[in-house]
């Protein structure tokens, strides 16, 4: 009889142990549940760059999964503030808006605008993103290994180039500022093209930021 007491005894001791162990255990899940929801959001390592212009903001998701490299360039370039003081110098209304030249800083230099670049170039990295309105894309001469520093975003549609100029992001933010823009009253060039701003369309800056930021 004494035996039977004491192997019961245990049973229950096991019993209560365990039932303490599954209740210690649904605790600490509870404060590690704590923790997650207390804890904050890990930023998912995307960034997308502000173009801030004399008309407004415009924001730019970009494309490393397409055009790496362009885009790498891009980043490095407006991080060293070489974008910022220039201005859209060439703008075609129904096609494209372009900018990037740092030569567009120096308003003695206007009749070399459209020429200035970084000072080295960069291979082009054609890919199937359509040029449609807001993509923005690399400007480069006919050699297709040309591009530097100037960049166009597209106003229309523009399937002519697609397949032979880098696009490398499009607009999230600031279509009406891109509308402006392409608005602006122009002059004809040299050459004909009425497409040179009879007034300054400034960059500010160009800024690279986490896209988490944005939201």
């Amino acid at each position: 009889m004494k035996r039977i007491w004491l192997s019961s005894a245990l049973v229950l001791s096991l019993s209560l142990a365990s039932a303490f162990a599954q209740a210690d255990k649904k605790e600490a899940e509870k404060k590690d549940e704590k923790k997650e929801a207390a804890a904050p959001a890990k930023p998912d390592g995307k960034e997308v760059a502000v173009i801030k212009t004399d008309e407004g903001e415009m924001v730019v998701e970009l494309w490393p999964d397409v055009a790496p490299k362009t885009v790498e360039n891009f980043k490095t370039l407006a991080k060293k503030g070489f974008y910022d003081g220039t201005a859209f110098h060439r703008i075609v209304k129904g096609f494209m808006i372009q900018g990037g030249d740092p030569l567009t800083k120096d308003a003695s230099k206007e009749q070399q605008w459209g020429t200035g670049g970084p000072g080295y170039t960069i291979k082009a990295e054609f890919n199937n993103r359509p040029h449609v309105p807001g993509v923005i894309s690399m400007a480069r001469s006919p050699d297709p290994d040309s591009a530097g520093s100037q960049f166009f975003i597209c106003h229309g549609e523009a399937k002519s180039l697609d397949h032979k100029y880098t696009a490398f992001g499009k607009l999230i933010k600031g279509t009406d500022v891109l509308e402006k823009i392409a608005n602006t009253p122009v002059t004809a060039r040299p050459g004909g093209e009425n497409s040179k701003p009879t007034k300054r369309v400034g960059v500010a800056s160009i800024k690279i930021v986490p896209a988490d930021s944005m939201k």
